[in-house]
């Protein structure tokens, strides 16, 4: 009866800290916009945290056949299966954020042109040329993919019927590409599917942090791709169904609505994503575009002020990329190695459980 008790106590104290971390994450401070760069780390950051947690309540110090009995032989497989695409998301964010990289690179270029007093006609027409470079890499076809389209994509873990053995090695780095006709929206889509909450007696037992971190992995790897530019996003999920009356749900679902909303923007501007410093930089490069078509030497002062103070703007965007991008591509691999470590320790549980008693 004092593990039973036990137990429910942590189940209640993991969901509060659920609750806790995601209202944190509803209400960012001003210079941490919500999809910035520094939000995203946070995100992972509250990933990181919940997972440690959610583990720690459902291996440690438990006999493993009773996960291989009713309703886990069901739920814990399941949430393996989710855990397995999420690495092929993992690795397509992280390529992303090469394109992301890119794209700062250029505004490298703008600024380095037009940080010029004078400014002369050659500046303003090198500065053009970046931009309109700028803008396409901006609004690839997410078809298209953010990576060197000759390079051959390969997968990772999507396929069924892949043992332990066979992908041990792919497992030890984050440099495998996804496959030519991967989509991360069918990819989110396909974690979303037959996600149902726990009911009756189940919904203040194990089942329940199970479903919880479901729903965390789905929407950290969800905001992820809505933010980063991704390999086919076009049909991007807008919704997954969290029941309201849970108590750690409100501010997730707070998030789901506003980051939903910005996608249905997003998907009618044809923006390459989410991530606020790219859609900052995207305005810019337009205003900055505007500038240098009709700009003639020595320039109309209040235009050539307007810019300067766009140029100045571009460049803390840069400043913020320049900090934060490597970091937040380590962070996705760290990611990446909790989720195998995570899979591997419950498939050697389910493996335990299973065994014949001697």
């Amino acid at each position: 009866m004092d593990t039973q008790e036990q137990e429910l106590e942590d189940i209640e104290l993991f969901q509060k800290h659920v609750s806790d971390r995601f209202t944190e994450l509803s209400s960012p401070p001003e210079d941490d916009a919500l999809l910035s760069v520094s939000w995203l780390h946070r995100l992972l950051d509250v990933f990181l945290c919940c997972e440690a947690e959610f583990e720690a309540i459902l291996i440690m110090d438990r006999d493993p056949s009773q996960l291989s009995k009713p309703p886990f032989d069901r739920l814990i497989p399941e949430f393996i299966e989710r855990a397995v695409k999420a690495l092929d998301i993992c690795n397509a964010v992280a390529n992303g954020v090469d394109s992301v990289r890119h794209c700062q690179k250029l505004s490298e270029i703008v600024i380095s042109a037009l940080d010029q007093n004078p400014l002369g006609d050659g500046h303003a027409k090198r500065a053009k040329k970046a931009l309109l470079m700028l803008l396409s890499a901006m609004n690839l076809d997410d078809k298209e993919g953010t990576h060197v389209k000759a390079t051959e994509r390969s997968w990772s873990f999507g396929r069924r019927g892949v043992n332990k053995e066979q992908i041990a090695g792919h497992f030890r780095s984050l440099s495998w590409q996804v496959a030519k006709n991967w989509s991360s929206a069918k990819q989110i889509q396909s974690m979303i599917y037959n996600l149902v909450a726990p009911r009756g007696a189940e919904a203040s037992g194990l089942p329940s942090p199970i479903y919880t971190m479901n729903v965390i992995m789905i929407f950290v790897m969800w905001a992820m791709v809505a933010a980063i530019p991704c390999q086919e996003r076009n049909g991007l999920p807008t919704h997954f169904p969290v029941p309201k009356q849970l108590n750690w749900a409100h501010s997730l679902i707070g998030l789901q609505e506003k980051i939903a909303d910005e996608w249905k923007k997003k998907e009618k501007k044809g923006m390459s994503g989410l991530l606020d410093e790219l859609q900052k930089m995207e305005k810019l490069a337009q205003s900055l575009i505007d500038f240098t078509d009709s700009f003639h030497f020595p320039g109309d002062a209040e235009k050539v002020k307007e810019a300067a103070a766009n140029v100045s703007e571009l460049k803390e965007i840069f400043r913020r990329m320049d900090q934060g991008l490597t970091p937040l591509q380590m962070h996705i691999r760290e990611v990446f190695h909790r989720i195998v470590r995570s899979r591997t320790e419950f498939l050697d549980v389910l493996e335990k459980g299973s065994a014949p008693a001697l």
